[in-house]
């Protein structure tokens, strides 16, 4: 299955913030202009192919409310639900139980942790309740401390000032079983009445994951949060034509149960991933135009491919298409040069306006000249597709531009 769903705890009060977060919720604290650090979390849930982002507020929730309930963002629908009193993570939790899916994704919003979550939320388990990412860092005092063996977590150690590193913290980001809710019959905490109860029995995986990571709980962090995650946003991307690149080209392939993959092309794409690229599809779709399939056809055939690459750890940011041409036989497609038609750029245009791209290090890879040169009109390094494993491609370029 394809775990779809993300939940954001929002309701802190972010006490040791002090006047900061007096009359806003310490998630909405901005780390730039017009930003609000809460934006960032949600927009990598988003782009990571998350569809149904639930936050769970309390305390000033009305600002999450207005800010955020029924907002889509990068194709994710934003739902705020906002219990009536503190009732800790776990009844935060089980005020939600109704719109929770089988299995999803669960964080805190103050905190950012820059790791590959599709490979958390891939292959649920069946023989247990929840998975932890979990980093290693050098001094586990103010966190605490978890013991892991053989993939499952075994205890879970308090924080302590003479806790001394390197050592295992709970990242604060989970996949869950709805199941767990059994668990809970009143006000308590997830990480510190839950967890442990699943360590003892068994049920409970850790995976270890690098990446950045920071939490706004004090205001060194919240300042570290301005410095730092601003120009963090600002990735390269890798552009990559559809089909012919990353799927067999039989000809106007739109049927979802047509969808053969390219060698190499899972792994090529979760290295950009997990390297920290954007990965933004732009592929000509002439076959709308010619009235052979609808775009909501298109639409489908997206979607397979997301789920089909959530399952092997990976994600595609975006999707841009075009189903303009000159000879359609849809009136409302025809056009003679639509400027986002391949050689022109308009699809990579659109994106660098949709995502806060970075032109250093990004590059198009395509199969047909019509790629190349809209690479070359966007002032990007365009790299031809021939045959043989994506994967060793996308090596090659990486080494090249760094």
């Amino acid at each position: 299955m394809t775990v779809k769903q993300a939940i954001f705890l929002v309701g802190g009060r972010g006490t040791r913030l002090g006047a900061l977060t007096r009359d806003i919720p310490k998630p909405l604290l901005e780390i730039a202009p017009g930003v609000r650090f809460l934006d960032v979390v949600v927009e990598e849930a988003a782009r990571r192919g998350f569809t149904d982002i639930i936050l769970l507020a309390g305390h000033l929730g009305e600002q999450v409310e207005a800010a955020y309930h029924g907002r889509t963002i990068h194709g994710a629908t934003v739902e705020v639900i906002r219990e009536p009193q503190p009732q800790g993570t776990g009844g935060a939790l089980r005020f939600a139980s109704e719109r929770l899916d089988p299995w999803f994704v669960m964080a805190n919003g103050d905190s950012l942790f820059e790791f590959n979550m599709r490979d958390l939320a891939s292959r649920p388990p069946s023989d247990a309740l929840g998975r932890l990412a979990l980093r290693e860092i050098a001094d586990p005092a103010r966190y605490g401390a978890v013991t892991l063996d053989g993939g499952r977590i075994t205890q879970f150690h308090e924080k302590d000032p003479d806790l001394k590193g390197p050592a295992f913290i709970n990242g604060g980001v989970y996949l869950l079983s709805r199941e767990i809710l059994g668990l809970v019959d009143g006000p308590c905490s997830i990480e510190q009445d839950i967890f442990p109860r699943l360590a003892a029995s068994g049920e409970l995986q850790g995976r270890v994951y690098d990446g950045y990571f920071l939490d706004i709980g004090l205001p060194d962090t919240y300042e570290q949060a301005q410095r730092e995650i601003p120009p963090r946003r600002q990735r390269p991307c890798a552009f990559l034509d559809r089909d012919g690149v990353l799927n067999e080209d039989a000809g106007y392939t739109h049927k979802p149960e047509d969808l053969v993959w390219k060698p190499g092309v899972r792994e090529a794409i979760r290295k950009l991933n997990e390297t920290g690229y954007y990965v933004v599809v732009v592929s000509n779709q002439a076959g709308v135009a010619r009235g052979y399939y609808a775009e909501s056809d298109v639409d489908r055939f997206h979607g397979a491919m997301r789920r089909d690459l959530a399952e092997a750890g990976a994600h595609i940011d975006a999707f841009y298409y075009c189903p303009f041409h000159k000879d359609a036989a849809v009136d409302r497609y025809r056009a003679d040069n639509h400027p986002d038609r391949k050689p022109n750029p308009g699809m990579i245009e659109k994106a660098r306006s949709d995502w806060p791209i970075r032109s250093e290090g990004s590059f198009l890879v395509g199969d047909q000249d019509s790629d190349l040169a809209a690479a070359k009109a966007a002032g990007l390094p365009g790299y031809a597709y021939r045959e043989g494993s994506l994967a060793d491609l996308v090596d090659r370029i990486l080494a090249d531009l760094t």
